[in-house]
């Protein structure tokens, strides 16, 4: 048996985090283009993996002291072009700032040099209540080197 390599979280260039992501069969509506919703799916990984390579582990948040998660609370997708079946996709996201619980995020999904689609996404943390909640110390300062600059 060959061994495999692990899944990749992408990397970072600069402040931005990029992803590839394949569009499969699944992704697609019966034209063959990237039904709308999936792009929010694509976005989500991009912040997932961010998070992930930053050091950021969502199942220690939950496993914290304070149980810690996060919800989407605003979202707005510009879409500029179709992604298609079998196109090899980059998602780019970059966590530009945080004020409270929240947390402002940029994200694009480029085909080589054509831009797909982009995000502009405000999360919040919250505790599993529901309430919001800063984000912890731990956290705050692993993502505090890739903010924007003030």
């Amino acid at each position: 048996m060959t061994d495999l390599p692990e899944p990749t979280a992408g990397v970072f260039a600069g402040r931005e985090h990029r992803l590839p992501v394949r569009v499969y069969y699944e992704d697609t509506d019966f034209t063959g283009v990237v039904y709308h919703a999936n792009y929010s799916r694509y976005f989500e990984r991009g912040r997932s993996d961010f998070l992930r390579l930053a050091g950021v582990s969502h199942s220690d948040l939950l496993d914290g002291d304070t149980p810690i998660a996060f919800v989407v609370t605003r979202m707005e997708i510009d879409f500029r072009r179709p992604a298609r079946i079998d196109d090899a996709l980059v998602v780019r996201t970059t966590y530009d700032s945080v004020r409270g619980p929240r947390l402002f995020i940029s994200q694009t999904i480029t085909r080589g040099q054509d831009l797909i689609a982009r995000a502009v996404v405000q999360a919040a943390c919250i505790r599993l209540d529901g309430r919001p909640a800063k984000p912890p110390p731990g956290m705050a300062e692993k993502l505090r080197p890739w903010f924007a600059p003030e």
